[in-house]
Order: C-alpha cells, then sequence, then structure tokens
C-alpha cells in the first residue's frame, strides 16, 4: 500500500451530501409525481440542486446526483491552504443547505467529507462528441466548412455519454458515500458533517469537533476515524490554520492506516 502514496496516485477530497428522508417521501406518494407530497419534495429536490450550483466554483466543483451531491479536488502535495479551503467550502454549502432545510421543517442533509487515493483518467477518447467537434474544426481549416457552417453543426450536437474521470476510482468519494450511507448504523447519524480525521494534524486550532467516531465497513475494508465539525472551521485563521494536512501529509497517514 505504501505504493499508492507516490505521485503517480492524486491524494483527493471529497464532500458527499444527501438529503435526509427525500426517497421515503416520494415513496409515500407512491412515485407519482402528481401526488402532492412528491410535489413538495421535488420542490426541495429543486432548491437543493440550486444551492449546490450556487457554492460550486472552479476550486470547488460539484456533481448532482438526485438527493445527493459530490463535491471534489485533489489535495496539493505541499499546500496545505488547498485542504482548508475546500474544508470551510464544504461547510458553507453544508450550512445553507441545513439552513434552508430548518426553515420549511425538512429533516436535512448530512455530508461525509473524506479522503482517499484515486486514479488518473481522462475524458480524451471516451466521448464521441470530442471526436466530432475536432472533425467539425479540421473541416473549417480544411475549407470544407465555414465557420457558420461549423457552428450550426456544433449546436445541433446532443452528448450521449457523460463522465466526471476525478470521480472514477475514487476512493475518497467511495469512503464518504459508504460512511454517509451507513448513518446511524454506523454512528454518523442526523443532519451533521462528518470530518475523516486523516485530513488534519494533531492541532485542532479553529476547529469545532465532537467526540471521535471509529467508523468500519467489514466487508468492503473501509475504515476511518471521523469526527462531527460543529461550526464553521478556521475561522480568521488565515489560509493555513495550523493542524491541516497539505496532500503529502495525507498521503503519508492514509498509506500508514492500510
Amino acid at each position: 500500500m505504501a505504493q499508492a502514496a507516490s505521485p503517480g496516485f492524486p491524494t483527493a477530497v471529497v464532500a458527499w451530501v444527501d438529503l435526509l428522508g427525500y426517497g421515503a417521501a416520494i415513496a409515500r406518494a407512491g412515485f407519482d409525481p402528481a401526488h402532492p407530497e412528491a410535489k413538495l419534495a421535488i420542490g426541495r429536490l429543486r432548491r437543493f440542486h440550486r444551492l449546490v450550483a450556487e457554492h460550486s466554483k472552479r476550486a470547488f466543483p460539484t456533481l448532482v446526483m438526485n438527493d445527493g451531491a459530490v463535491a471534489y479536488r485533489d489535495l496539493s502535495p505541499g499546500d496545505a491552504s488547498v485542504t482548508a479551503d475546500f474544508l470551510r467550502d464544504a461547510w458553507r454549502l453544508f450550512a445553507a443547505v441545513n439552513a434552508a432545510e430548518a426553515r420549511d421543517a425538512f429533516p436535512g442533509a448530512r455530508m461525509v467529507i473524506a479522503a482517499g487515493f484515486r486514479m488518473k483518467g481522462r475524458r480524451a477518447g471516451l466521448d464521441a462528441d470530442e471526436l466530432r467537434l475536432r472533425a467539425l474544426f479540421e473541416s473549417v481549416q480544411a475549407g470544407r466548412l465555414s465557420v457558420e457552417q461549423a457552428l450550426q453543426r456544433a449546436g445541433r450536437l446532443r452528448s450521449a455519454f457523460d463522465i466526471v474521470p476525478p470521480l472514477q476510482a475514487n476512493f475518497a468519494f467511495t469512503k464518504a458515500y459508504v460512511a454517509e450511507q451507513a448513518g446511524s448504523a454506523g454512528g454518523l447519524g442526523g443532519a451533521r458533517c462528518f470530518l475523516d480525521l486523516t485530513l488534519l494534524g494533531r492541532s485542532r486550532d479553529g476547529l469545532d469537533l465532537g467526540e471521535t467516531i471509529t467508523w468500519r465497513h467489514p466487508k468492503l475494508g473501509l475504515a476511518a476515524e471521523f469526527a462531527p465539525l460543529n461550526a464553521e472551521p478556521f475561522v480568521g485563521l488565515g489560509e493555513t490554520p495550523p493542524g491541516v494536512r497539505d496532500g503529502r501529509s495525507v498521503a503519508r497517514a492514509l498509506a500508514a492506516k492500510a
């Protein structure tokens, strides 16, 4: 496993957030979108999507999957401010979703922030539309199409395939998702934000953390120590708070626990 900490394997951080009780509400509506309870749940879902979109940015990209969303980023080997920035952004998303949920007396959302290695991957060669666009550019360069004709054809392209390469074989995502789905049975219950302590060193300055929870999934061989994050992290502590690990230190900690 020590080999997994090599530069060939990026060290990733992921925040998975999930609306609590959404599936049960849809089930009570008989999976009928015209049912009043389903309409209420769908309105809740759309607001969740809007909040995720509002909190997304280049350094905090997200992917929505129905009543859940994942934010993801590769950690910097030597710059712990990247880790701190991600934790701040994740908390802001978590807080915004739960504030909106509380206003309408919904059950809230649970977030799990986890670290792990991921495989490198690229979209190139997988998407047929990319090849079609390249062919249009080549046709323009060769004089077979005008720019206007190429733009018209490009506008008619509809993708039949999509992929987010940083989330494929991303074991931070695996850990965060499986741990969140375990919920109360795994010690991670309620509409709370749980932080993988692998991301932190010894210092807890600027962090309001609950008791450490040792989580395991024996069947998958997954294990981690989490703690509830109870308030916005690192307020007033600058770009690189003490105790936050950079990617290299997180990789070492992950390899040591394997």
